[in-house]
């Protein structure tokens, strides 16, 4: 048997998704407190509970990281942060960080070990936590059970995050834990979804553009249908993600301010 995960849903303000970021505690006895995104009552007493060990987060987002800093000064734990991104780690938390992981990395708990898993995309820093040995996994930022993730460039990149979510799928875990809302009980299905999602937004993308809208504004009208209020800078950022995907693939051109269909012999090339 594993380490137990137990969830704890703390309030954020966040628009997307918004209301609530799950941090967890991997372990028995001794443990690991992941992405504490603000301290509340109940996380409090499940940190009582447990000899909190580590502090670690998936990535430094500010809906992730919040109350990193009040945790480390209680609990005296080892505070992680991905290496090479220690300086991002230390701008979100106000923190310096104790040790850093690389990808591949793990994190002991006696007898047990939580891997530290690569997964960008998202954010450039985002990585998985792996649950002993074909166990659970932490996802963070990488999936959710119902909507969609946002990815959104400059800092989202939708090659890479496509990427994590196919690598999710290969390792096929028995559940994914995500940064928000309900956990995942059938990984695979919800990763189809996630990733047919993307294909799908990605032909609107190219559809708009081969119609002639050019502008970035341009393609986002023309590749969503929904109402956009409230959150049209974020759609904004996810297109313009998608239209560096595609620009990289040679599915499109792209030079920063227009784009305009491929050509027939970049389009041989991006095959």
């Amino acid at each position: 048997m594993g380490p137990t995960v137990t969830r704890c849903s703390v309030p954020v303000s966040t628009r997307a998704p918004g209301g609530e970021t799950n941090a967890y505690l991997i372990g028995r006895d001794q443990a690991v407190l992941v992405d504490p995104a603000a301290r509340t009552g109940n996380l409090d007493r499940l940190v009582v509970e447990r000899e909190v060990a580590h502090i670690a987060v998936t990535h430094a987002h500010p809906d992730h990281v919040g109350a990193v800093d009040a945790y480390a000064d209680e609990t005296d734990a080892t505070v992680w942060a991905r290496y090479g991104r220690a300086d991002r780690f230390r701008d979100a938390t106000g923190r310096e960080p104790d040790r850093t992981f690389a990808p591949g990395a793990a994190i002991s708990l006696g007898d047990e070990r939580v891997r530290i898993l690569d997964a960008p995309g998202h954010a450039p820093d985002h990585v998985v936590l792996a649950v002993g040995r074909g166990g659970p996994i932490l996802c963070g930022d990488c999936a959710v059970r119902e909507g969609s993730v946002v990815v959104g460039a400059p800092e989202g990149d939708m090659r890479a995050y496509v990427t994590t979510l196919r690598r999710l799928w290969a390792i096929d875990p028995p559940a994914l834990y995500p940064g928000h809302g309900p956990d995942i009980d059938a990984p695979r299905a919800t990763l189809e979804r996630l990733l047919s999602h993307r294909i799908r937004r990605e032909e609107r993308v190219l559809d708009a553009v081969a119609d002639g809208a050019a502008t970035l504004d341009e393609i986002l009208d023309g590749a969503y249908e929904k109402d956009l209020s409230g959150v049209r800078d974020l759609a904004r950022a996810t297109v313009l993600a998608h239209l560096e995907k595609l620009a990289v693939e040679g599915r499109l051109a792209w030079d920063g301010e227009r784009a305009t269909p491929a050509t027939r012999g970049s389009e041989d090339e991006g095959d």
